[in-house]
């Protein structure tokens, strides 16, 4: 596997988890598993490293010179092998993509460094059936492979696999830089690279690869349609069908059962602790805890368009109309920071804000809550409405891509129509709906009941990859 981040090494986002925790359950099924990322300043190793090869040349651009370090800690998922590519001069900085300046000006060779190295680890250090991409930033290994080395007998018979974890972020870069990453200019066209002038790492990606996959049924569906196809729509149904797996979430870690984060430990059976934790998450927010029957609402996001805040702006003095509570944590934009902190304001006793992420708070967040708001214009998978699931914390998201295909009628509360409106009737319903004490327990053991650990996906990956393998 290749990709730009990958936990417990290096994290911005939920492409991380899925490189920490897919791996791992692959090898449980007895697959051999190397994931290769970037030797970032900010890197976090459990435990030693040591160098795996030294001085492999990478012709691109001037041509630069990396080592490979290999984690040789085996209590860091066990039985994955992780290699990290040791390259200073693109490397070494605070930030994984970029700083307060921005994304940094030079990422198209950062990446395609990343992409050619992970075919130099296939080639001395780990032999490989399938070269599983992850994101724009892994895609050229799929264009390098086939272009660079398709005489090279090592790689006879790899097949690769890219999955799309967010469309909306593609890798788009000028044209100039074609020659830079070691693309023959004839590949400037509309079929393989060129997008509106420019050159585009994951259309070259999906031109290139054997297969392509995405993290949930729905988004598969939803990025070949010009709405959520951000101009590549028609492009992908060209070279479908794609493949759509639910990621799945760590069970180890979210749990309520033995979370050390949360006020009370709970379960299905026995959920008093589940209000423990609500009157301790009001009370570290600062909230009124004089009513423990007042629906508690919740929100841990990071603040972008793509997650639906608009409409909940829209929505927002409607909505806190009713009688509930609301508890936010999150950043991201300036505009959405300044919406909620306003609302804390005005709402001082009902309405509590973090602007920023802590992990162990958005544990207890999960806990004490009574239903969990995902309004998003487009969730590829969606971790956060899993991880309520088995807090029995009520689900009320929008209908689109992962939500819809984890959360159904007996667990949450959805709505279809991209409008505060409909925002707003979803959660009366759910409000309406939490004054039966009997019935809103009841969906509580249904959600907590759900399953979708790592298990289930990895399947259906094994799967793929046997197809792949097998030349299907």
């Amino acid at each position: 596997m290749v990709a730009s981040e990958a936990a417990p090494f290096a994290k911005t986002g939920g492409l991380a988890d899925v490189l920490g925790a897919l791996p791992a359950a692959l090898t449980e099924r007895g697959e051999q598993v190397a994931v290769v990322i970037p030797a970032y300043r900010p890197n976090h190793y459990p435990g030693a490293t040591r160098e795996a090869y030294h001085n492999l040349f990478i012709p691109i651009g001037s041509g630069y010179r990396v080592n490979i370090r290999e984690s040789t800690d085996p209590s860091t998922h066990a039985g994955v092998t992780h290699y990290f590519v040791e390259c200073p001069a693109l490397y070494d900085r605070d930030g994984l993509y970029g700083d307060a300046a921005g994304d940094f000006s030079d990422n198209h060779l950062r990446f395609a460094v990343l992409s050619m190295a992970a075919l130099g680890v296939v080639r001395y250090l780990f032999r490989a059936d399938v070269l599983h991409l992850h994101d724009w930033q892994a895609s050229l290994a799929a264009v390098y492979l086939r272009e660079h080395f398709s005489g090279d007998p090592t790689f006879l018979g790899v097949k690769t696999l890219l999955t799309i974890h967010n469309l909306g972020y593609q890798g788009i870069f000028g044209p100039e830089v074609v020659a830079q990453i070691a693309l023959d200019p004839r590949w400037m066209n509309p079929e393989q690279l060129e997008f509106f002038g420019n050159v585009n790492f994951l259309k070259a990606g999906i031109a290139w690869s054997d297969a392509v996959s995405t993290v949930s049924k729905g988004y598969a569906r939803e990025i070949q349609t010009p709405e959520f196809g951000f101009g590549l729509d028609g492009f992908l149904r060209n070279h479908g069908p794609i493949t759509g797996i639910v990621n799945g979430v760590d069970y180890s870690q979210w749990n309520p059962e033995h979370d050390p984060h949360i006020a009370q430990n709970y379960s299905a059976a026995d959920l008093s602790g589940k209000r423990a934790c609500k009157r301790a998450i009001l009370a570290e927010y600062g909230l009124a805890t004089d009513n423990l029957d007042r629906p508690l609402l919740a929100i841990i996001s990071r603040f972008a368009s793509q997650k639906g805040f608009d409409i909940f702006a829209d929505a927002a003095s409607r909505l806190l109309a009713e009688d509930l509570s609301l508890v936010v944590l999150g950043s991201g934009d300036p505009v959405q920071e300044s919406m909620f902190r306003a609302l804390a304001s005005a709402y001082p006793n009902r309405v509590g804000v973090q602007i920023g992420y802590d992990t162990g708070l958005s544990h207890r967040i999960e806990a004490g809550a009574d239903m969990f708001l995902m309004p998003s214009r487009y969730e590829p998978c969606g971790l956060n409405q899993i991880y309520s699931l088995r807090y029995g914390t009520v689900p009320v998201v929008r209908a689109t891509g992962g939500l819809d295909d984890t959360i159904d009628e007996d667990t949450g509360f959805k709505f279809r129509d991209y409008s505060g409106d409909a925002l707003l009737d979803a959660v009366r319903q759910a409000l309406r709906a939490y004054q039966n004490i009997d019935r809103w327990t009841r969906r509580i053991g249904r959600c907590m009941e759900k399953n979708f650990s790592w298990g289930a996906s990895a399947g259906e990956y094994v799967d793929l990859y046997r197809r792949l393998a097998a030349g299907g």
